[in-house]
């Protein structure tokens, strides 16, 4: 029987030597804005492997999580764009890349003029445990009998409850570059759902990953090489929208896709896009008499709730609906119309809203049933050539 592939150690052992000595096998050929480049060292952009640029989707303020940061590119472009406000944390598991981001932070912070990004020690399927306070335990409490064992795993129970390495819903953006593709099969459904977890309410997510055009073989899977060089742990491209889907987000998109794959292995085609998505469609439904337009192009349109809104008619949505599909910075902005009640009813007097109905909202619920109001034609013009 073949031994199955350790792709932790296949992973960690690649990118401990790319620390040291570039390779540019791992490079996927990507552009980033030249001015955020200024102030990092070229000994980190040189260690640079990723396959796109997520940070286009920060935003000033944002506190962000880099997942598999690296030597650091990413999470020191971020910091420039969050600003002195925001704040950049990093994770990655390998202690020779974490070894340069954490060496060139402070030269950073200096040519920007503040410090605002850390680099922390773990896995990024799972973010409960600093593998550094582990570290330090070990060294002081080697393990050599089986009492020790458990005393070690109560330890780390504890820190996993006390000190988790990234807080429950304390993250406004997760972003990633190529390194989602890295975690084994098994544990990659862990990796979203703690994505999911560290992210604030209304939170979200831009992942650059390599995805594939067909499943990839088994054979493959068993090449270290292949797997360390973000393409046997490659998703495909549909399953990888699938799992943000299954894990609970929200308006997911494609943001990029390249059009030429990056390459094509055994007639598969590798390339690179950038997903986003967004946490918050949980919780209950009230009914507050809103209604949402669609305007098209398309008939209609279907949202991750199965709700479906037909182009032109006011649809009836629940509160919580409402708000996701008329935020102005949310995945939906500008291709939804709001159409809120004339007289707000009070949260504390909403009453539940049946999710599961696609229904049209009637005109008489949002303006009131004793609505009755007779108007003079507007001042304003309506046409663009003069009044109509």
């Amino acid at each position: 029987m073949a031994q199955r592939l350790d792709v932790e150690k296949a992973v960690r052992e690649r990118y401990a030597k790319a620390a040291g000595k570039p390779e540019a096998e791992l490079c996927c050929p990507t552009t980033y804005d030249p001015k955020l480049l200024e102030a990092i060292p070229k000994q980190v952009i040189e260690r640079d492997y990723g396959c796109g640029d997520p940070t286009p989707h920060v935003r000033r303020g944002d506190v962000v999580l880099d997942l598999g940061a690296g030597g650091g590119k990413i999470a020191f472009i971020a910091a420039q764009v969050v600003g002195r406000e925001g704040r950049v944390i990093g994770v990655d598991m390998n202690p020779k890349m974490l070894g340069l981001a954490r060496k060139y932070a402070p030269v950073v912070a200096d040519r920007l003029g503040y410090g605002n990004v850390e680099f922390r020690h773990g896995k990024i399927q799972d973010l409960t445990l600093d593998l550094d306070l582990v570290e330090k335990y070990l060294l002081k409490h080697p393990i050599d009998t089986v009492t020790g064992l458990q005393r070690f795993e109560d330890h780390v129970a504890r820190l996993r409850r006390e000190k988790p390495l990234v807080a429950s819903d304390s993250i406004d953006v997760v972003v990633s570059n190529c390194v989602l593709n890295l975690v084994a099969d098994e544990e990659k459904r862990q990796l979203f759902a703690e994505m999911f977890r560290v992210l604030k309410r209304g939170g979200r997510v831009a992942v650059s990953d390599i995805v594939s055009d067909e499943p990839v073989m088994t054979e493959m899977k068993d090449d270290p090489e292949l797997w360390s060089g973000c393409i046997s742990g490659a998703f495909q491209e549909s399953e990888f929208l699938k799992a943000f889907e299954q894990a609970g987000f929200y308006g997911i998109a494609m943001a990029t896709r390249a059009e030429q794959p990056w390459r094509t292995v055994n007639g598969i085609e590798f390339r690179s896009i950038t997903v986003t998505a967004w946490k918050g469609k949980q919780g209950p439904c009230v009914e507050r008499n809103q209604a949402v337009v669609y305007g098209g192009p398309w008939k209609e349109v279907r949202d991750d709730d199965n709700h479906t809104y037909f182009r032109g008619q006011p649809m009836a949505v629940c509160d919580k609906t409402f708000k996701i599909l008329t935020n102005p910075v949310g995945p939906y902005a500008g291709q939804i119309i709001a159409v809120p009640p004339l007289v707000e009813v009070p949260l504390d007097e909403a009453v539940p809203f049946n999710c599961k109905v696609n229904a049209v909202r009637s005109p008489k619920q949002t303006k009131g049933e004793d609505y009755d109001i007779t108007t003079e034609a507007s001042e304003s013009c309506c046409g663009p050539d003069g009044c109509c």
